[in-house]
């Protein structure tokens, strides 16, 4: 019988990055299917520009996904920073099903929080800023009606844009905010909290009003490397994929 629970995020899947992409690729093939659900939390892709959008690797993604979520193993998915457009078309191709920014779920009568992590970052102004704009509906709107072929022109240059501005903020500013990730641990009323985006995996603990909590942070995949977070027993693992 399926048990474990795997989470894994960014990925960030893209044409030139095709050691992560085969690697994802075999994951989906043995170790995915032994598990009852896995967690997709933000930034599977580098860039997702629409549902429209079958360039490669996305077709042969979309397939190897829909045959996992055939085979038994629930996806659910997180949209982060860098494919928030993801939509409903790929939820259909792919069986996947999408969660809101922050979804709770339960493990052994344990309430864990779920999210991509960029919402924790509250430092970063600009981005944030950006981030509001970015998922209004008249913004979005906007994106998907252009042509795919101006849409993969623009990505290139956003992800270009991206990379000077990051190098032009402070690492501290890039992170979490402990006082946000507190307060949101609050609001919904859990003690665990699961994310990625920063990059910076670890096992954070600490205390939100004199009860124990865990901070939990996915690390990112590289060409050389990757790693998933899995519930099994009763308990959390890392495994190296």
């Amino acid at each position: 019988m399926k048990q474990d629970i795997l989470f894994i995020s960014d990925l960030h899947l893209a044409l030139e990055k095709t050691q992560i992409t085969r690697r994802f690729l075999n994951f989906l093939q043995q170790r995915a299917p032994l598990a009852k659900a896995l967690y997709i939390l933000g930034d599977l892709f580098d860039t997702w520009i629409g549902d429209d959008d079958n360039t490669s690797p996305n077709r042969t993604i979309k397939t190897a996904l829909k045959q996992l979520a055939e085979s038994g193993t629930e996806i659910f998915l997180l949209q982060g920073n860098r494919d928030f457009l993801l939509g409903a078309d790929f939820c259909r191709e792919t069986g996947i099903q999408m969660l809101d920014d922050y979804a709770v779920i339960e493990l052994n009568g344990q309430r864990v929080l779920l999210t991509h992590g960029d919402l924790l970052c509250s430092d970063d102004l600009t981005y944030q800023a950006f981030r509001i704009k970015s998922h209004s509906t008249e913004w979005q709107r906007n994106v998907l009606s252009k042509p795919l072929w101006l849409r993969l022109v623009a990505a290139r240059w956003y992800r270009l844009r991206s990379y000077f501005h990051k190098r032009g903020k402070t690492l501290n500013i890039m992170d979490v905010n402990q006082d946000t990730v507190i307060a949101t641990l609050r609001l919904y009323q859990c003690q665990v909290l699961i994310h990625g985006h920063t990059h910076r995996p670890n096992r954070h603990e600490f205390t939100v009003d004199g009860r124990p909590a865990t901070r939990f942070v996915l690390a990112d995949w590289k060409a050389d490397r990757a790693e998933l977070l899995c519930w099994k027993n009763s308990g959390f693992v890392t495994e190296t994929i």
